[in-house]
């Protein structure tokens, strides 16, 4: 059985290839969704080439919910989205994926079911499922090619429920058997190159020797070094003033 955690369901209407129904299991559970409706698949089912397809998300297509018509699909659903990419002449609010799936979080989190319909590969939803759906998802896509592969329109969607339902780091840094620096730390290797540099005649001349070591010293906050970092620049140094006593 799908998962209890909350979430949309997803409702494939009558999709075509069964490839393509594979792929959209696989995208729908790169983000954790698992909760997968099909209505009247054009190729029967269950469908081999959309097992074949879904790779280790094939769960979901044996726990997807079957049915012939779309309005059996959302019957417990409170409210429905329908993802077009074209005009449909309808009163309806559109909104771009990433303002649908906020609006599905908070509806989810009220108590409320939430469906979204993807239509078939050639053409789309029909008027009649959009006439069926509370709202439009319509990705800003370029209007010159505005067609959505069924499997991508479904990642896309997924991407953002992701976004909206959890705690999404927008930048991390992986720390290889090290930590930041401090500002111990920092000192003592911007105290090392100003030792090393003044006794090297680097600071020249006089009247500028302050500027050029508070330059340096800037140098080193700006950077955002690690203790391997200081290590290495420490070790560098001492390996080049070695290699100048030797007399290069």
């Amino acid at each position: 059985m799908p998962t209890d955690r909350p979430q949309p369901d997803f409702v494939l209407v009558r999709p075509q290839m069964g490839e393509n129904i594979g792929a959209a299991a696989r995208a729908m559970w790169n983000f954790g969704l698992d909760r997968m409706r099909i209505v009247a698949p054009r190729d029967g089912w269950p469908n081999p080439a959309a097992g074949a397809m879904a790779s280790g998300a094939g769960r979901l297509l044996d726990e997807a919910m079957l049915v012939d018509t779309l309005p059996e699909a959302v019957s417990d659903a409170h409210f429905v989205f329908a993802t077009t990419a074209r005009s449909r002449d309808m009163t309806k609010p559109v909104m771009s994926p990433e303002r649908a799936m906020q609006l599905t979080a908070e509806k989810i989190a009220d108590g409320q079911r939430v469906a979204v319909l993807f239509g078939p590969e050639r053409a789309g939803l029909e008027n009649a499922d959009v006439a069926l759906a509370n709202a439009i998802i319509s990705v800003p896509v370029n209007p010159e090619f505005a067609s959505l592969n069924l499997a991508q329109c479904v990642l896309l969607t997924a991407y953002e429920w992701r976004r909206a339902s959890e705690e999404v780091q927008a930048e991390t840094v992986e720390m290889s058997d090290t930590e930041w620096a401090n500002q111990r730390d920092i000192e003592a290797l911007a105290a090392h190159y100003d030792a090393r540099m003044d006794e090297a005649g680097f600071f020249f001349p006089e009247h500028k020797a302050e500027s050029m070591r508070q330059t340096l010293r800037n140098f080193w906050s700006r950077m955002p070094l690690t203790t391997a970092d200081t290590r290495l620049l420490h070790g560098i140094l001492r390996q080049m003033v070695r290699w100048k006593d030797r007399g290069g």
